[in-house]
């Protein structure tokens, strides 16, 4: 029986040790566990920064206007006596618009028809002149000439006197002859002047009647039958314009292009040009650039010309054109990764210890898919796409490159 006991209490001493180390084995264990199941690492999906192809579309707004436009002015001043168009027609190049009725302008072309035959006439009498003091000059020339040979020949035959007389004369005939040969001149300019002037009142005369510069639509009227028109021969004159006139066929469009975008604009490009309010698309081309960027906004100024033979479109409309600039092989992301929230766009970047920093980046062209990202983040990394609302800096993740 004690044996029996021994066997028994040893029995219960081993089972008492092996159960003791094995819930101290459990409990130091635990531990290790929950230190796991409190910081697990979470899957989220990833993308890389890689260099592709973007084709970004920027809208600029513009409005429309005339392809040229002109307040026709008149030269002359007059009383409007016709007038042949208003308020909407349309003129051809060249079509007569208007005349004036100047009463004065006949009397003073009269005026200077009289002017050339008084001076015509004065050209005459002095050309009779011309010839009466050649004759003089000539007689006066041979008689001193005749003496002093006589007196070379026979020196003291002729007084000297008398040869200084007869030379006196001669020098007076030449003297004549060249005032004579002078008047003729000033009378033969002033024909010349009286014909000029002519000329300058039948070209003015021509000025009445008032013709279109170009082929367009009258878009105002300012004058009526009887109105009194001013001569606009001054930028500064407030003279009254008979009407203004705008070219519709084709229209403009002054854009506005931002700096980033000045390389891609090429003239004779065609560009889509929406009008929101009439819901359709026309085609425009970039006819002219300035070629030069505006310190002050940023921008260049290119010109859009669009058609418009069936006379649809207005100025004054808005408009939107839409331009693409493809830039290649450059580093993007896709827009799904980009963090808009704050003033600055951000990035979750997953670091190789799969550790989330946060990152701004500078984004340049975007596209219906990407962004060019200017900096703060380089080719290959890996960015957190889709939400990140549960993500922070700091936190451990494991990245799922979709």
């Amino acid at each position: 029986m004690r044996v029996e006991w021994r066997f028994l209490l040893a029995g219960a001493t081993i089972l008492f040790a092996a159960t003791w180390s094995s819930c101290s084995q459990s409990e130091s264990a635990t531990p290790s566990v929950q230190a796991q199941d409190e910081h697990p690492s979470t899957v989220v999906p990833a993308a890389r920064v890689t260099r592709s192809t973007i084709v970004a579309k920027t809208v600029l707004t513009a409005e429309f206007q005339p392809f040229q436009e002109v307040d026709v002015m008149a030269k002359v001043a007059g009383y409007v006596r016709t007038i042949n168009v208003d308020l909407g027609d349309r003129v051809r190049d060249g079509q007569i618009l208007a005349e004036l009725e100047v009463p004065e302008m006949t009397d003073e072309i009269s005026k200077a028809s009289a002017a050339i035959e008084q001076s015509s006439a004065e050209v005459a009498a002095a050309r009779d002149e011309l010839r009466r003091a050649e004759s003089s000059h000539e007689i006066a020339h041979l008689s001193h000439s005749r003496l002093l040979q006589a007196s070379q020949r026979e020196p003291g035959l002729i007084p000297q006197q008398e040869l200084d007389v007869v030379r006196s004369r001669d020098l007076i005939a030449e003297a004549q002859l060249a005032s004579a040969a002078s008047r003729l001149r000033v009378d033969q300019q002033r024909v010349s002047v009286a014909k000029a002037e002519e000329t300058r009142l039948k070209t003015m005369r021509n000025y009445v009647t008032i013709s279109a510069p170009f082929a367009g639509t009258v878009t105002r009227r300012y004058a009526n039958l009887g109105s009194m028109i001013q001569a606009g021969i001054a930028s500064q004159s407030q003279a009254m314009p008979l009407v203004r006139l705008s070219q519709l066929s084709t229209l403009r469009l002054s854009v506005p292009v931002p700096e980033s975008l000045v390389p891609s604009i090429q003239t004779g490009r065609t560009v889509e040009v929406r009008v929101k309010s009439m819901d359709r698309n026309f085609s425009g081309r970039i006819a002219r650039m300035a070629s030069r960027v505006d310190t002050a906004t940023r921008t260049m100024v290119a010109e859009v010309d669009v058609p418009n033979p069936g006379g649809i479109l207005m100025p004054g409309m808005y408009a939107e054109v839409s331009i693409q600039s493809a830039q290649r092989d450059i580093l993007s992301v896709p827009l799904e990764t980009l963090d808009r929230a704050g003033t600055t766009a951000r990035v979750y970047l997953i670091d190789q210890a799969g550790v989330i920093r946060v990152a701004p980046v500078q984004l340049g062209l975007e596209d219906a898919l990407r962004a060019q990202i200017l900096s703060g983040a380089a080719e290959n990394d890996l960015v957190v796409t889709g939400r990140r609302t549960a993500l922070k800096a700091g936190d451990k993740v494991t990245p799922k490159i979709q």
